[in-house]
């Protein structure tokens, strides 16, 4: 292995270590970058080879996670176009990654209400990319516009996001319930924007 494939490796480390670090007690703002660099194992100067310091690493791992959930969502969609309904198989898609990544999802709710303004923002423009991209989606397969589509999109992602936060602590039986609620809400919103797109037609 030569240098540079080295130092990605141990890159990785770190930011893997941090993401396995995170649970329901241990945010990302409590963390130290001695304990990062422990769980990594590596020696604490060896850190700066890799980040300038522990906010760039925080901006890396809200990107990470972001980008994570989104091509997690962008495979949902294909199993949409092979016949799956569209917020059935989005909202199990969601509730999959929020099981299989809850570090990942903790990482983002946290930091959108943390004080970091470099953190808040990093997670509001992953909020937005993952708004674009469905309404992108909604403007290619409905008759709505683009305004409504982003609105429509706008409304539904914050309701996800907010309902994922609740399904975090929630065993498996009453995550189930909760995503079937929040189809129906999911519905309510999108019959909804079809039916104001008539009225103001």
């Amino acid at each position: 292995m030569n240098r540079q494939q080295q130092k990605l490796k141990t890159r990785r480390a770190i930011i893997d270590a941090t993401f396995g670090l995170l649970d329901e007690q241990h945010s990302f703002s409590s963390m130290s970058l001695r304990e990062v660099a422990r769980a990594a194992g590596i020696a604490p100067t060896s850190f700066y080879r890799h980040f300038k310091d522990i906010d760039e690493l925080g901006l890396t791992l809200v990107d990470e996670a972001g980008l994570t959930l989104r091509q997690l969502m962008r495979q949902a969609r294909v199993r949409i176009a092979s016949g799956g309904g569209v917020i059935s198989t989005s909202i199990d898609t969601f509730m999959e990654f929020i099981s299989a990544n809850s570090n990942v999802f903790r990482l983002l709710l946290r930091e959108h209400t943390g004080t970091s303004n470099a953190f808040r923002a990093a997670v509001i423009r992953e909020i937005q990319h993952f708004t674009e991209e469905l309404t992108d989606y909604t403007v290619a397969t409905t008759e709505l516009n683009k305004e409504l589509a982003n609105m429509q999109a706008e409304a539904m992602v914050k309701l996800v996001f907010s309902t994922g936060a609740e399904a975090l602590d929630l065993d498996k039986k009453q995550r189930a319930l909760l995503a079937k609620r929040l189809k129906i809400q999911l519905r309510f919103i999108s019959n909804g924007a079809i039916e104001y797109a008539k009225s103001t037609a």
